[in-house]
């Protein structure tokens, strides 16, 4: 039996996420749509009216990065930013009737990418690859990278 080598299945990891981050920006182009934009317009599809800086935590983004992106996708008539009622300083962030029927596309993509990565694994190793890789995400969080250095101390 061949000896299990850690460094090839972190090669593995990195791999299967960037071929995900491919199939599914493929797909997205297909509808107008770049890289990143399907996070802000599917989390303002749970919650519309969100703030740039709250997308940019919910997305853990810099807010710099949300505002670009946010003007882009405005441009593209998807998105549209009004001032707070409470506070005019303040921006609000709102899907427009447009974007809200690009959620469907938007969905479709991220569901045929799922579609595709999943072909030949059964509902029992979906759910135990998700349970390994939440560990995984848990394992390189900032806040666990923080435990594990003041233990080495």
């Amino acid at each position: 039996m061949a000896k299990w080598n850690r460094s090839a299945t972190m090669t593995r990891l990195q791999s299967a996420a960037r071929l995900a981050r491919t199939a599914l920006a493929s797909r997205l182009l297909d509808h107008g749509f770049y890289a990143g934009q399907d996070q802000i317009m599917l989390a303002l599809s749970e919650l519309d009216g969100q703030t740039p800086g709250q997308l940019a935590a919910r997305l853990g983004v810099r807010p710099p990065t949300i505002t670009k992106t946010i003007n882009r996708l405005q441009a593209q008539g998807v998105l549209d930013k009004r001032s707070s009622d409470a506070d005019a300083r303040q921006a609000h962030v709102f899907l427009t009737e447009r974007g809200r029927d690009a959620i469907r596309a938007i969905e479709k993509s991220v569901r045929k990418t799922e579609k595709q990565a999943f072909r030949g694994l059964d509902k029992k190793e979906q759910k135990a690859l998700g349970k390994l890789l939440a560990r995984i995400e848990g394992n390189l969080s900032p806040d666990a990278a923080e435990i594990e250095d003041d233990a080495e101390e």
